[in-house]
């Protein structure tokens, strides 16, 4: 699939939502030096193209009870029938994983679980992750710090029409 071109008021509308779910049409227009009724119009053809693919808060996990991350790699055993099926079935019944992904490598899928603590990983991955049809080996990587993390896309590395060039000079 392309990537859909931009211009540097769309990446500006764009940069700000992500940074500012919340902000109203009113003073997104101000921030970004349109209209309303003009960024409403981008905005509401954003959300056409499929560009905004949804809204939604973030949440302080630490604040919730979850103080343990992890990262997890799972490797399967292949000589099963449909394993993989099974294996994303069960998944979408565990609340800990809080994403999965299918990778390259050495494993077959890395996991970010989500524990209210160690007692309660270590719960998670005896009683039902290593349970789970086919898996033959887990490894962990517990998150001591975050460096950084930002679950938007990087707005300013998006072409924006012209050959060669991206918008990142354009960004608020």
């Amino acid at each position: 699939m392309n990537a859909i071109s931009l211009d540097a008021t769309d990446c500006r509308i764009l940069t700000v939502l992500q940074q500012e779910g919340r902000i109203s049409n009113l003073d997104l227009a101000e921030r970004i030096s349109l209209s309303p009724s003009a960024c409403l119009r981008r905005l509401r053809l954003l959300e056409e193209q499929g560009v905004i693919d949804r809204y939604r808060a973030c949440l302080n996990r630490e604040v919730l009870g979850f103080e343990l991350e992890a990262f997890v790699q799972v490797s399967m055993r292949n000589d099963q029938e449909n394993w993989h099926e099974r294996f994303a079935l069960a998944l979408r019944d565990w609340p800990e994983v809080a994403a999965a992904y299918v990778v390259t490598g050495e494993s077959h899928y890395l996991l970010r679980v989500l524990a209210h603590n160690l007692k309660h990983y270590s719960d998670f991955v005896l009683e039902r992750l290593y349970k789970a049809p086919g898996v033959m080996d887990i490894r962990s990587n517990i998150v001591l710090r975050t460096l950084k993390e930002d679950a938007g896309v990087p707005v300013a590395l998006v072409p924006n029409g012209t050959p060669g060039t991206s918008a990142a000079k354009d960004v608020v």
